[in-house]
């Protein structure tokens, strides 16, 4: 037999995909994922100052989701460490940016002259409005 028998390499499939009995392959963790969904969620609520509380909350949930994904990524057959990195890194700057408003909030509110300060402008633009 000659090699014009056989059919080309590739010859009946589709460029680019694999067939369905293929392996599958690596699969990237769970918990990567994860992490990197509730840092991208937590930075957001941050930056939105009046959900600083929530991206707080995330961001911790996020960091705790990012170490776990790490550990899991180290598996054989399991992808996603630099998912589980990325979603660490945003959690991270999510707490990190929430507890700074956090505080920057409870501070400003705690501080009487910033307060009445505060209430004197929201008076005097009401003044201004009503005329």
């Amino acid at each position: 037999m000659t090699a014009s028998n056989e059919p080309a390499r590739g010859a009946g499939t589709t460029t680019g995909r694999r067939p369905a009995h293929a392996g599958t392959g690596a699969k990237t963790s769970t918990a990567a994922t994860f992490a990197l969904v509730f840092g991208v969620a937590a930075l957001f609520s941050t930056l939105t100052a009046i959900l600083a509380w929530v991206g707080l909350l995330l961001g911790i949930i996020g960091v705790i989701l990012g170490i776990v994904g790490l550990k899991m990524s180290r598996r054989p057959g399991v992808t996603g460490h630099g998912v589980a990195i990325g979603g660490l890194v945003l959690s991270a700057l999510a707490v990190l940016l929430g507890l700074a408003l956090v505080a920057g909030i409870s501070t400003f509110v705690n501080n009487e002259k910033a307060v009445d300060r505060l209430e004197q402008r929201v008076e005097d633009l009401r003044y201004k409005l009503k005329d």
